[in-house]
């Protein structure tokens, strides 16, 4: 059974930085595509970023690029996301997922992704 778990979720000041985890279990040995997708109040889940281990390179959406970073800790099987810089408006409730097929194209689209985990709640002060 697949299990995403994140964590590291919190409240941070406005150009302060904050590392979110994302624990995956019933995965192991698989070539898998993994994202960050985030979700304000009012608004749509939207794409952060993605990885696809093992060989992929990770790809950003434009409001995020330069100042957060994926990667991956295999041994461990967990992805991580490092942000920095913060802004008000990456506050958000930010979710794991997984994906098993998922294609290149389909990457940043919520729909390639098979599993997800529950969200974390990352709060950006000005």
């Amino acid at each position: 059974q697949v299990q995403l778990v994140e964590s590291g979720g919190g409240l941070v000041q406005a150009g302060g930085s904050l590392r979110l985890s994302c624990a995956a279990s019933g995965l192991t040995g698989m070539r898998i595509a993994m994202g960050w997708f985030r979700q304000a109040p009012g608004k749509e889940r939207e794409f952060v970023a993605a990885g696809r281990w093992p060989g992929g390179s990770p790809s950003y959406a434009e409001s995020v690029k330069g100042r957060f970073t994926i990667s991956r800790d295999s041994a461990k099987n967990t992805v991580y996301l490092q942000m920095s810089s913060l802004k008000p408006e990456d506050t958000a409730v930010y979710y794991c997922a997984a994906g098993l097929t998922t294609i290149l194209s389909m990457m940043s689209n919520p729909g390639g992704y098979n599993y997800w985990g529950q969200g974390t709640q990352v709060t950006v002060s000005s």
